[in-house]
């Protein structure tokens, strides 16, 4: 069975000739340097994952005939992650992990003290689809445009718990601690990961003011915005899997 994986934006089924150009096309091309007759797994994010078969290797395309389904496209943790744009490096390192992991939306938000306003989302959404090439997940996350908090407060959704990672408070819960008398209570999550300097006053405030907002605390020490993520995602993971 091949490890190579490949994203398809085409539904997928038996039998169809896939036809893959420019950036795949020179990856598998002359990074890979396949043959005809090898094997490659795509999967669409729609109907799971398949085996191709290279049926054709040209100057501007590679012809894949799919040949059937390895895996079914399963339910996942429905768990949306809200965060304040930082730096590219480290944002991309946040997008990669939090695909990972398993997030199934995200949502760039504009804070008072939000240092990068403008973000590339067609760069995003490419860190996305590798990320979940190599994790071997089968569907890929949205991304939306960024949005003010505000916005995202005033129209946050009553059935979704919000796990608010709160820095700036230092007598709150461990998040797992926190987490783990509410798993029963919510099938929707998100998380909330603010800028480098935190959020301000009345953002907090108006945050706290959702019923369904749970504050927590990630430890002693503060985390830089990419390891709060991967750290407040697993920890939300690990405790509503088990709880399957």
């Amino acid at each position: 069975m091949s490890k190579t994986r490949l994203y398809i934006e085409k539904k997928l089924s038996s039998n169809i000739m896939i036809y893959i150009k420019n950036k795949q096309h020179h990856y598998l091309k002359n990074v890979l340097r396949i043959k005809i007759q090898d094997n490659i797994l795509i999967f669409d994010g729609l109907t799971g994952e398949w085996l191709s078969k290279v049926v054709s290797i040209n100057r501007d395309n590679i012809v894949l005939q799919v040949i059937k389904k390895t895996r079914e496209l399963k339910l996942e943790t429905d768990i949306w992650l809200i965060f304040a744009p930082i730096k590219l490096f480290r944002m991309n390192i946040t997008i990669q992990k939090a695909t990972e992991l398993g997030i199934s939306r995200f949502i760039p938000c504009i804070t008072q003290n939000t240092n990068q306003s403008k973000i590339n989302i067609r760069n995003l959404k490419m860190n996305i689809t590798e990320a979940a090439e190599q994790s071997e997940r089968l569907s890929l996350p949205l991304i939306d445009e960024p949005i003010k908090i505000d916005k995202i407060i005033e129209n946050f959704p009553k059935d979704r718990c919000l796990i608010f990672c709160n820095e700036s408070h230092e007598n709150l819960p461990m998040i797992y601690q926190a987490i783990s008398t509410k798993v029963d209570q919510y099938n929707k999550w998100a998380i909330l990961i603010g800028p480098e300097g935190g959020f301000s006053k009345q953002e907090s405030e108006n945050i706290l003011s959702l019923k369904s907002t749970i504050p927590v605390s990630l430890g002693q020490r503060i985390l830089r915005s990419d390891t709060a993520t991967t750290a407040a995602i697993f920890s939300l993971q690990s405790l509503v899997e088990n709880n399957k």
